[in-house]
């Protein structure tokens, strides 16, 4: 979980640099990280699952979460090449306060005022990250928080998924349905004066280099959350994924120079706490004998 965690801001920092040092479009980024992502996915599912790995149950389900997938990493992609790593990975860890918020309403899971709280502070702390953002920045700094929502809408599907399909045929199949909605969309654009749905020929070994990292920390990172979550239960989990925010940090200064400011940081430390603060509250209630959330 660890290093998944620490992989992730990898592929984030590789379409940061494809789009701004490459001028590559956002859409283009994305298409070839779910590309690369389910043609590398696809024999793992052959080899664990067997061929029976390729069929599922309620693949419209399936497709859709690649749709929500799709939908947020060009809402990411975009937002990295106008503002900071380290503030939009922030910005976008408001998402287990959405997943909270859609697995009450959707999945009747229960809420308490504790977390009720967690969400409240959670979004104040995104609120500090967006704030210097949005007035250098404008709307564009909204996107990871859009992204947030996407990513929370495929989180809550793969929940309800999750009993009748297995982690690695639910990637395959996210893989699948966020490749289709990319090029549906980058065909669309071609026509359009969109820039960032245009597409460009990748030239020269550092292209290619980022471009098989995206597909490849993809691919790996997640399949070691899988590996995670099937040996231990998520509520002990759940903090480590915001590791992520501690490469991201890193990986913000080294690559690009990007040092958050005060009220930056301190939006960071609310969110990161006010997420730690969520899984406390499902650690007490699986002591006390209830359902914790299943597992993303």
């Amino acid at each position: 979980m660890v290093l998944g965690s620490l992989l992730v801001p990898l592929l984030d920092t590789a379409a940061k640099l494809l789009g701004e040092d490459h001028a590559m479009p956002a859409g283009q980024i994305a298409f070839a990280r779910f590309a690369l992502q389910t043609l590398m996915v696809l024999p793992l599912v052959i080899l664990v699952e067997g061929f029976a790995g390729l069929k599922c149950r309620h693949p419209g389900l399936n497709l859709l979460r690649g749709v929500l997938l799709a939908g947020g990493t060009i809402c990411f992609f975009i937002a990295l090449k106008a503002m900071p790593l380290a503030d939009a990975v922030a910005i976008f860890f408001v998402e287990p306060m959405i997943v909270t918020l859609l697995s009450v309403v959707f999945l009747r899971e229960a809420i308490d005022i504790r977390r009720i709280v967690a969400v409240v502070v959670g979004f104040g702390g995104a609120l500090l990250v967006i704030r210097p953002n949005f007035t250098a920045l404008g709307a564009v700094a909204l996107l990871p928080l859009l992204c947030a929502v996407f990513v929370s809408i495929y989180a809550v599907l793969g929940r309800h998924l999750s009993a009748a399909t297995s982690s690695i045929t639910m990637h395959f199949y996210a893989g699948i349905g966020g490749l289709a909605t990319i090029s549906v969309v980058m065909i669309a654009g071609a026509g359009t004066a969109l820039a960032e749905f245009q597409t460009v020929a990748p030239s020269g070994w550092p292209v290619w280099g980022l471009l098989l990292m995206l597909g490849f920390v993809a691919t790996v990172a997640h399949l070691m959350f899988i590996q995670a979550y099937r040996l231990t239960p998520a509520t002990l989990l759940a903090p480590f994924g915001y590791m992520e925010i501690v490469s991201a940090t890193l990986f913000s200064i080294l690559f690009f120079g990007d040092v958050p400011d005060a009220v930056k940081w301190l939006g960071i430390a609310v969110i990161t706490a006010s997420g730690l603060g969520l899984v406390w509250v499902d650690r007490a209630a699986t002591s006390s004998g209830s359902q914790p959330p299943e597992p993303i």
